[in-house]
């Protein structure tokens, strides 16, 4: 007797324009607001989702209020109450969060080409390095994966985004310490894994013609 078993696809979402963007001061676990334009950004992911996803379909969240607003508008248009999560935050900046980005600018201390990137101090207190940060999404991504479903949404932060995938494609974190997969803000990532093999792939990275007009 056979198995039959279904292809699962996950819909990442990196939240859209915020008041820090526009403020020009640093993000990370500053809890900044949508935008007017971020909220109208968030109603056209919620249509793009809506018009992907067949039925209903579990959100998770990171708990800052730019992902939880767009994690919102997402939840809304599917019929489902989205799941917070502080794991899923963007990287913390520590002291420089709320400043002037030209603060951390004149602060930071880039990692090195070589040697151990992934636990390096970007010189700023309080700051996470990318270990840190990589660990907590992993950790994050192994909880939201026992879903069940055939769809499901994530709706993170621009470089929390590049370790949803890492963790998504088996990247143990040790090798993460150079990996990047670069997104615009009001992004969709999808990642699907084929029900025969169960092989994951990352199928579009960073898609936004969702915004366009």
């Amino acid at each position: 007797m056979s198995i039959i078993s279904r292809a699962r696809t996950i819909h990442v979402v990196t939240h859209p324009e915020a008041t820090h963007h526009v403020d020009r001061v640093v993000g990370g676990w500053h809890d900044s607001e949508l935008t007017p334009a971020g909220h109208t950004a968030a109603a056209a992911i919620a249509r793009a989702l809506r018009a992907r996803i067949p039925g209903a379909a579990p959100v998770f969240t990171s708990d800052l209020t730019r992902a939880a607003q767009t994690a919102a508008a997402i939840g809304h248009a599917l019929g489902t109450t989205p799941t917070r999560d502080e794991r899923l935050r963007e990287i913390s900046y520590g002291e420089a969060e709320g400043r002037p980005q030209r603060w951390l600018d004149d602060r930071f201390v880039p990692p090195p080409a070589t040697g151990d990137r992934l636990r390096h101090d970007f010189g700023i207190p309080g700051a996470e390095t990318r270990e840190s940060c990589a660990r907590r999404v992993y950790a994050a991504m192994d909880a939201t994966l026992a879903a069940p479903g055939e769809h499901l949404v994530i709706v993170t932060h621009g470089f929390a985004l590049t370790f949803v995938v890492a963790a998504w494609i088996g990247m143990p974190v040790d090798a993460a310490g150079r990996v990047a997969f670069p997104v615009t803000s009001g992004s969709i990532t999808v990642l699907r894994e084929d029900g025969f093999f169960h092989n994951r792939a990352l199928v579009s990275l960073g898609d936004t013609t969702h915004l366009t007009p």
